[in-house]
């Protein structure tokens, strides 16, 4: 027994004799995997401690970006009544024209000091070339909507425009009445300088009575209305718009109107208008002017996208014989219009837009002149001691097409009007440089590309595109948008006519024209 626990003791002294270098060796790779699985588990709380702090910059940044939405939120909450857009507008034109010899009023004479060789208040003019090859300007156009209480609204316009190198309208003027200076109902759309001034501002009042009636007051809307907005690449006025042929003006008064829903007459509707085009100020015994007054009903039986009738009559009373001052009155102006708008979808590869607008104006002289007999010669409404007093009744055509390609967005137009010797329009604020085309005695033609760029808008109204354009105006008669003195055969005029014109008369004159517009 002792020999077999003796040889039991051996082999057991001899087996951990042998196992023990190899549980040493283990037990020193157990203690380095030990040793680097706590380097790795310390990395690892490192790196729990860095996303920690990154998860609280983030959670800080979520908690102020939510912050400032909140904000805006807010803002916008407080401001919903508010809309706020606008419009940029660069503009490149180079003008030439030719001018016929006539006798002219000296723009030099000076009646306070005594008549000499040069102080005459008549000179003779030779037909000359008359160029501006660059003449640059800058147009910016704010618009606001405030929404009061229910069913009541106000919009404000801002304009300024002005020449590049020039605070005065002097570049544009100098051949026509309607370029005589800037002024009243003018302001805003002739250039002149870097001042910028409410074009608009007027209170709609609507739904009155819980009927479509609506009561509208202030400077009105009352320019740039159809069919011209085509060209201009800008959306009609809706019920407030006026038509260019007949109106190009800003003017001061009111509006009352009625928008029924008549089956089959979609978007029928029609207006009573009324402006004050001048003011006379305090009567006293010295003044004996009066106001100027003009009224008019717009019906529009039928507008939809795709075709839209109006008919116009207005009324001009007492017409002031200069802006700003009056001078005198020299009578009334009646005048009625119609307007057709078409467009014809998909057709080849875009849609067409078609109109024509026509209209009649017909003056009422009271007899007065001028000058009041100051020179052997003196002019009226519509006519001088030369021609001699009477109603005149002239007649003018607008008529034209733009043609939409839906792929690229190009939009290319075409357009002509005429107007007869006797036409005259109230259009001075008209978006054209040498004169309102739609106040010609005479024809123009005209051609243009819209060139839309295809980027992604930003702002609710956000576009921009290029205008390229030509206009060239053949006139027939004398004093075209001009409605004191009688017209008279340009052709006809010498430098011993009868009777002396106002301005140079141009025969005819060229614009290529090209523009940058962004809205926003």
């Amino acid at each position: 027994m002792k020999k077999l626990f003796c040889v039991f003791l051996s082999l057991f002294v001899l087996i951990f004799l042998t196992t023990f270098p190899a549980y040493s060796s283990e037990k020193e790779d157990l203690l380095k995997k030990i040793e680097a699985l706590t380097k790795e588990l310390e990395k690892l709380k490192q790196q729990v401690q860095e996303l920690q702090k990154k998860d609280a910059v983030v959670e800080e940044r979520v908690a102020t970006v939510e912050k400032i939405a909140k904000q805006a939120e807010e803002t916008k909450s407080n401001f919903y009544w508010l809309e706020i857009s606008g419009d940029y507008r660069g503009r490149l034109d180079y003008l030439s024209g030719k001018t016929h010899s006539a006798l002219i009023f000296n723009p030099d004479f000076n009646p306070d000091i005594p008549p000499g060789p040069t102080n005459v208040p008549l000179i003779p003019y030779s037909g000359e070339t008359v160029k501006n090859e660059a003449l640059l300007t800058n147009r910016l156009g704010l618009n606001l909507k405030a929404n009061a209480t229910e069913d009541v609204y106000v919009k404000v316009r801002l304009l300024m425009y002005k020449v590049w190198g020039h605070s005065t309208e002097g570049p544009v003027v100098g051949f026509f009445a309607d370029r005589a200076g800037v002024f009243d109902g003018t302001t805003g759309h002739v250039p002149k300088d870097n001042i910028l001034r409410v074009d608009q501002v007027y209170a709609t009042w609507s739904n009155i009575a819980d009927l479509p009636v609506w009561f509208s007051v202030g400077r009105r809307p009352s320019t740039k209305g159809v069919p011209s907005n085509l060209r201009l690449n800008i959306e009609k006025t809706g019920t407030a718009g006026v038509p260019s042929l007949l109106v190009d003006y800003a003017f001061d008064g009111l509006t009352i109107g009625a928008a029924p829903e008549i089956s089959g007459l979609p978007g029928a509707y029609v207006k009573f208008c009324y402006g004050k085009g001048f003011d006379s100020g305090f009567r006293t015994s010295t003044n004996s002017l009066k106001d100027t007054h003009m009224m008019g009903i717009d019906f529009v039986p039928y507008d939809t996208e795709t075709l839209r009738f109006e008919f116009n009559v207005n009324r001009g009373m007492n017409i002031f014989a200069s802006p700003e001052t009056g001078g005198i009155n020299v009578g009334d102006i009646n005048w009625y219009g119609t307007t057709v708008i078409g467009k014809i979808e998909k057709l080849g590869l875009g849609d067409l837009n078609l109109f024509l607008s026509a209209a009649i104006s017909d003056t009422e002289p009271n007899g007065k002149t001028i000058f009041g007999g100051a020179f052997p010669f003196d002019y009226g409404l519509m006519w001088d001691t030369v021609e001699g007093r009477k109603s005149r009744t002239g007649y003018a055509i607008y008529l034209g097409a733009r043609y939409d390609l839906t792929s690229t967005g190009t939009k290319i137009g075409l357009e002509y009007n005429r107007g007869s010797k006797n036409w005259i329009t109230f259009a001075p604020a008209a978006d054209d440089i040498w004169t309102a085309k739609l106040g010609t005695r005479g024809n123009v033609y005209e051609a243009y590309i819209i060139q839309p760029l295809k980027l992604k808008p930003i702002s609710k109204r956000g576009s921009a595109f290029f205008r390229v354009g030509y206009q060239y105006y053949d006139f027939d008669y004398t004093g075209s948008n001009n409605w004191i003195g009688a017209p008279h055969r340009i052709s006809s005029l010498t430098q011993q006519s009868p009777i002396a014109q106002f301005f140079p008369p141009l025969r005819n004159a060229h614009n290529l024209y090209l523009t940058f517009d962004v809205t926003f």
